[in-house]
Parts: structure tokens; sequence; C-alpha cells
């Protein structure tokens, strides 16, 4: 990055970003992490995984960051009749014509919301597998392109547990980051009486950007520098996971790259045109945590996958100064 056009970016992209977060923060109050969590995640070109209980607000986040950014939004209800088809697309034939033809499926949207993901059968849920990590849909032999960005927002309750189906691990490892709303604080939830009782404020919500200005930020976090110690600092906490004795599935390369292109977007959104070892070890918990799985021993005496991963942090050596 050369440091005038570098300044110049960032400043670009804290403008926009800050109208974004501006925007979303009008419907979830009192919960700023999440929101940067999830424009980490969109800078990152990755998907997010908002797990939590019903009533907190999950779909009024994933439609109110849709809602900031003029581009296509579709919006699937998963249902255990669900087909793959009502989410890939299907080929239909027309009389007129003579022949097949496409007819695109809810995941052909800039932002697709997945709401309740958990509650499709498996076959349904797998046929997010391709769009998700290839950006692309295949129906009958034909390969069709996904717009840029595309990025799917899903939701599920994890506590009840009738007519759910647990989402698979090839499901979850695509997910970039899994975050949970959480109940709001008392101000805050008495701020939202007052705003949400009179109206919604997602029907007053105006795009604040659009898809190509979202294109042009993720080519600013593309050029982000992460030095070869950082780099190795992420590698070394993702081998880590895999060799505990606590974990029997630990974090997946693709989890190391999910891990460091959210740093790059971390940092880009601190006004840096670099990342530091901070960057990494802050996202570790939402970028890790879902795709580890405890082992029998370790469920069994209650440790969580969280508390295993805060462990396997602790004992990975931070590397020293601020890497250029």
């Amino acid at each position: 990055m050369g440091t005038e056009t570098g300044a110049a970016d960032l400043e670009t992209l804290a403008r926009v970003v800050g109208r974004v977060r501006a925007n979303v923060e009008r419907v979830i109050e009192g919960k700023p992490d999440v929101v940067h969590a999830s424009l980490v995640v969109l800078l990152a070109e990755g998907h997010l995984l908002i797990e939590d209980v019903p009533g907190v607000g999950k779909t009024q986040l994933s439609k109110a960051l849709a809602r900031s950014i003029d581009s296509s939004v579709r919006r699937i209800q998963f249902t255990p009749d669900l087909l793959p088809s009502d989410v890939t697309g299907v080929s239909v034939f027309n009389q007129n014509t003579r022949e097949f033809e496409f007819r695109p499926g809810g995941v052909f949207a800039n932002i697709v919301v997945g709401d309740e993901i958990n509650r499709a059968s498996p076959k349904t849920q797998s046929a997010l597998l391709e769009c998700m990590e290839e950006r692309q849909v295949t129906v009958d032999n034909t390969t069709y392109q996904l717009e840029q960005p595309f990025m799917v927002i899903a939701t599920q309750n994890p506590i009840e547990m009738e007519g759910t189906y647990a989402l698979p691990e090839a499901q979850r490892d695509r997910f970039m980051a899994r975050v949970s709303v959480g109940y709001p604080v008392e101000a805050a939830e008495i701020a939202m009486l007052n705003s949400h009782t009179r109206a919604n404020p997602l029907d007053d919500l105006e795009p604040v950007t659009d898809a190509a200005e979202v294109r042009k930020l993720i080519g600013i976090v593309g050029q982000v520098h992460v030095s070869d110690a950082v780099q190795r600092y992420a590698v070394a906490i993702t081998s880590a996971t895999r060799r505990s004795d606590e974990l029997t599935l630990g974090a997946s390369p693709r989890a190391t790259l999910h891990l460091v292109r959210a740093a790059k977007a971390a940092a880009a959104m601190s006004d840096r045109d670099y990342v530091l070892p901070d960057d990494v070890t802050r996202l570790a918990r939402p970028v890790l945590a879902h795709r580890l799985l405890p082992s029998v021993e370790a469920a069994m005496s209650g440790r969580s996958t969280t508390a295993i991963l805060d462990a396997v942090l602790g004992a990975v050596a931070v590397p020293d100064g601020a890497p250029r």
C-alpha cells in the first residue's frame, strides 16, 4: 500500500463503515461489538452465523445490515419442507421456446438472509456449501456465478432442539464468524421500548452505501499487510487446536485463512494498513470457536469450546513488536 493512497483509502473505508455502523445501531442498540464483528465479516468476504435465543434481534441485525447497503437482498426462511432447489434454483421447461430455462433460487443476491438455518434438513443445508465457498451454483451441469459482494447471514436458535438439525461441520466451517447478540442492558432495552413500540426502525432505514462501494472497500482490505510473524502466529493458534487433547476436531486450514482475512478487515477498520497480533487474538473466539468439537471427556466435565480455545490461546506465544 502506498502511504498516500493507503491513507486516503483507509479514510474512505472509515467513513463508509461509520455510516453503516450508525445505521445498524439505530436498530440494534447497545451492541457495538456484535455490529463491529458483522462489518468485519462483510469486508473480509465472509459469511456470518448469528446464534442466540429467540427475541434478541438476530433477524433484525441481519436485515439492518442488508438494508444499509443498496444491493440485492433475498431472505430464505428455512423450514423442514424447504427443498435444495428453493435455495439454488431449478431448470423449468418453457412450452413456448421448447427449451429448459433456469429460474434462480434464493441465493442469487448480494446479501442472503437465512433465517433459522438449522430448521432445514441436512440435504437442503448442503445446497449452500458450493455457493458459500466458491461463489457459484451448479444446476443440471451448468455453473452460474454469483455477483460480488456475496454474503450469507444466517441465524439459528441453539436452545430449541425439536424440529431442528445440527449444522454439519462442513457447513459451520464455511461461516467466517459466529456471534451471539445476547440480552441488552437495561438502558438499551428501555430505549428499545421507546423506539420500537411506535414503529419498526427498520422501516425508516435508508441505504448508506452500495454494492460497488463495498467491492471497493473489500479491495482496500485485501491490500492490508500481514507480516510473516503474524502469519506464523495465526498458524500456531490453529495448529495448537489440532493438537489439543480436549478437542476431537481442531481448526481447519480454511479457519486459518478466515482468521487472517478477518484480522486484515479489523486492522483496516482501526485505520491501519498492517495487522497486529492483537487483531488475530481478538478475533480468534468468533472465528474459531464454532468450528471446534470438544472431546467426550471435556464435554462430560462441562468444558465449553470457548474455554478450551482460551486455554489454547494462553499457551501460544504472541510475537513482539508492530509488524512491518
